[in-house]
């Protein structure tokens, strides 16, 4: 008996060692467990930010098209307008310069029949009865309008 005795102990150990390991072991399982756990949800929150971050992307960058489209609309009116208004400043510088000539033949003219009644200028040589401004064909730029571009704009023909 003495033996039993001795075995007994030894026993008694062994199985609350291994109680102790159990315990030890499901304590370090239920840890990996909360541990897997806890970096699930952080994963899944990381997963969360990222897709609200590539929404409000999404949605900067549907907000920027847009603006482009715009701007870019804008810019082809504001170009179509520009290019109707320089062939206006064309036609109008013309027609300006038109007029000068007009205006400096009729100071030419007036010069010359009073201050030279006697001797002709040379250049311009009129007849009173062909007064200068009673001839229509002197006349056709007074009151028109730039023609071409109106008629450009209202086509949709762009320079």
């Amino acid at each position: 008996m003495a033996s039993s005795r001795g075995n007994s102990p030894q026993i008694q150990n062994s199985g609350s060692e291994e109680d102790l390991m159990d315990q030890r072991k499901r304590k370090r399982m239920q840890s990996n467990r909360e541990s897997a756990r806890k970096s699930r949800i952080r994963k899944q929150k990381h997963l969360d930010d990222l897709t609200d971050q590539i929404n409000q992307i999404k949605s900067d960058n549907a907000q920027i098209l847009t603006t482009i489209n715009i701007t870019t609309s804008q810019f082809v009116q504001l170009d179509a307008e520009n290019s109707v208004l320089k062939a206006q400043m064309g036609e109008l510088s013309q027609r300006l310069d038109c007029l000068n000539e007009i205006i400096n033949l009729i100071n030419n003219n007036n010069y010359a029949t009073t201050h030279c009644m006697s001797a002709p200028t040379g250049l311009y040589e009129f007849d009173d009865h062909h007064d200068f401004m009673n001839n229509p064909w002197n006349l056709m730029y007074l009151n028109q309008q730039p023609i071409m571009a109106a008629a450009a704009a209202e086509n949709g023909l762009y320079f």
